[in-house]
Order: C-alpha cells, then structure tokens, then sequence
C-alpha cells in the first residue's frame, strides 16, 4: 500500500469532529483550504466536501446531534426554544 502524502480522511475528521454551530463556518473555511490543493477526484478531497456540506448545514442548526434520538416536536415548550434545529433539519438561512 502506497503512503499517502497530503491531507488525509483523519485530517478531515479532525477539523470536523468537534464542530459546534457557533464554529461551523470557520471550520468549514479551515477544511476548504486544507483540500484545496487536491485533484477534483481525489477520495480525501470529496469527503472534505461533503464534510463541508454537513458544517454550512449545521451553521443554521443548533445541534450536529450524530448520535442519539432528536427531541420531539411534540414536547410542551418545544416552539419557546430559540435553536431548536438539528444538522440534519436546519433551518432555513436568513435572506
């Protein structure tokens, strides 16, 4: 197996892992230039892009929420709660 030399998958992952919405375009920014450099059809450069696409979904979200249940809509308060989207719903980006 040939040794990788540039950006790898867990680079990626590490810039991503611990992304909050308050950061996500920041670390968006961040993976951008990280695999920038590489070929459009590069397996690195295509996870970083869809890894891209998850932190602009969760800038207009209030929770990555990867693991675990979402709260249901139903729970009594739930239209009082400020942020209440996760990543994969986010809310709609303001004009």
């Amino acid at each position: 197996m040939a040794h990788r030399t540039g950006p790898t998958f867990d680079d990626v992952d590490a810039l991503v892992g611990p992304a909050t919405p308050h950061f996500a375009y920041q670390l968006r920014a961040r993976v951008k230039q990280l695999i920038s450099g590489l070929p459009a059809d590069d397996e690195v450069r295509r996870y970083g892009e869809e890894k891209m696409e998850l932190l602009d979904r969760l800038g207009h979200a209030s929770s990555k929420a990867d693991e675990g249940g979402l709260e249901s809509r139903e729970r009594p308060g739930w239209d009082e709660l400020p942020s209440s989207a996760p990543a994969s719903k986010p809310l709609p980006p303001r004009p």
